[in-house]
């Protein structure tokens, strides 16, 4: 594939992407909220202010309002193309260049799995300073129902700045560790249990060569197998991302993933990994279904668009 199609990977990943990170954003919301609710405390110690995904709904739009269920949507995006566009495109070009495929050509499940790992680090990385900064916006809230530590960004722009004056370039990737981690392990139980997914269906004929409705239903298998290997990682990232910070600029609450996880598991044992499960998950599967089956049928278009038709090209002639 040339350089060309190869970049072109990366932009349809990210197009995808956005579409979805638009509708799934209050969710993503609801989310943050409740895995920073109760941070580091036992149950029992702290204010429930959101019992559940719809009662953290309700209460955020009438305490905060309507518009607050959008909060953090412009890094949102950004890091939706960013991210996945970087991940998606990276995981394709694997497949492009048969990594993914065993030495008979068929699909690997075993080659996926380090091939999406591998996606998601470089996804991870590439997006993580849009993700700091749509975490920090979502945490905030009026003080009846703030949860985490509450960071005084007014926007997108304006707490990039913040947080580059003060803590330096390299402070814009504070909690990538976290990220790395996260997206990694999601990535990896996404995209190979997706591509398993689809090609078993389509070997099974069900559906029509090329249908939606196979990347649909492939895509509900990945949904579902990233909320449960991914929630845990993702309170970690939440946690690193949201907390306060030193003068140089290091994590007061956190040093690292390793510590994150040892006084998460300390102070609010097992079930503290999977507060949010509820709206992660909700958000996680149609977030998973939307962008997959847009990122599958956009590349379908490109291809479409690229394959000359032979009566147009017998006109060039």
């Amino acid at each position: 594939m040339s350089n060309g199609h190869g970049a072109m990977e990366f932009v349809l990943g990210g197009l995808a992407t956005c579409g979805a990170g638009f509708f799934t954003n209050p969710l993503e919301v609801v989310k943050t909220r409740m895995q920073l609710q109760g941070e580091l405390k036992a149950l029992g110690q702290y204010a429930v202010h959101y019992r559940n995904a719809l009662h953290a709904f309700i209460t955020i739009a009438r305490s905060d309002g309507l518009l607050a269920l959008q909060s953090g949507l412009v890094p949102a995006i950004y890091y939706q193309f960013f991210m996945n566009g970087s991940r998606l495109g990276t995981f394709q070009l694997q497949v492009n260049w048969g990594l993914t495929k065993d030495k008979n050509g068929n699909h690997s499940f075993l080659r996926s799995v380090p091939a999406g790992a591998f996606a998601g680090c470089v996804g991870a990385v590439i997006g993580s300073p849009f993700y700091l900064i749509k975490t920090q916006l979502q945490a905030q809230a009026n003080h009846e129902i703030a949860v985490g530590h509450q960071h005084p960004h007014e926007s997108m722009s304006h707490g990039l700045k913040t947080i580059y004056k003060s803590q330096g370039f390299l402070g814009l990737w504070r909690g990538v560790s976290g990220a790395v981690v996260r997206v990694t392990v999601g990535s990896a139980s996404q995209l190979s249990t997706f591509s398993a997914a689809k090609n078993f269906i389509e070997g099974t004929k069900v559906f029509a060569p090329n249908s939606w409705v196979t990347t649909f239903a492939a895509s509900m298998v990945g949904g579902l197998a990233v909320t449960c290997f991914m929630t845990p990682f993702d309170v970690i990232s939440t946690r690193l991302y949201n907390q306060p910070v030193c003068g140089a600029g290091k994590g007061t609450m956190y040093t690292g993933v390793a510590d994150c996880f040892l006084k998460i598991l300390r102070s609010e044992g097992v079930w503290g990994f999977y507060k949010g499960w509820g709206p992660s998950y909700l958000r996680l599967g149609p977030h998973t279904t939307i962008s997959l089956v847009l990122w599958d049928q956009i590349r379908k278009l490109y291809v479409r668009w690229q394959t000359p038709v032979p009566g147009d090209v017998a006109m060039k002639r």
